[in-house]
């Protein structure tokens, strides 16, 4: 794994991955989390594949699939920005909070953890620190 940072977006990229699947949950999970500010400019197409030393075909799937999203817009002339609707970015947020509840439950249910033993693991963790 390589680790870049661009701005204030880090980047940690597996090569045995598909990359623009990477590049697609790093911005949307940077975005969820307000590290990237509504309205701003990310890095263009030809910067961001440069820094990451990656294809710019596969930044620019990405950066479609963002603002398919509703996440990003392309301003003619001028760039691509994050978008300034914190109603679509919390929208996200969530979804992806739901999908990784969902991920998490299958995965405990596939080692056959009861809820019971579930919620137990869960306020054994809140308790270790993990509730701030």
């Amino acid at each position: 794994m390589n680790e870049f940072r661009y701005g204030p977006i880090r980047f940690v990229l597996d090569y045995s991955q598909p990359l623009y699947e990477q590049v697609l949950e790093q911005f949307r999970n940077s975005i969820a989390r307000g590290e990237i500010a509504l309205g701003e400019k990310i890095p263009s197409v030809r910067e961001l594949a440069q820094a990451l030393k990656i294809n710019p075909n596969t930044v620019l799937r990405a950066y479609q699939e963002l603002e398919r999203d509703g996440l990003t817009e392309t301003r003619r002339g001028q760039g691509t920005f994050i978008t300034n609707n914190a109603n679509r970015v919390a929208e996200v947020r969530q979804m992806l909070a739901e999908q990784a509840t969902t991920d998490f439950l299958n995965k405990m249910k596939s080692l056959g953890l009861t809820k019971d033993e579930i919620l137990r693991l869960l306020h054994e963790k809140e308790d270790d620190g993990l509730d701030s």
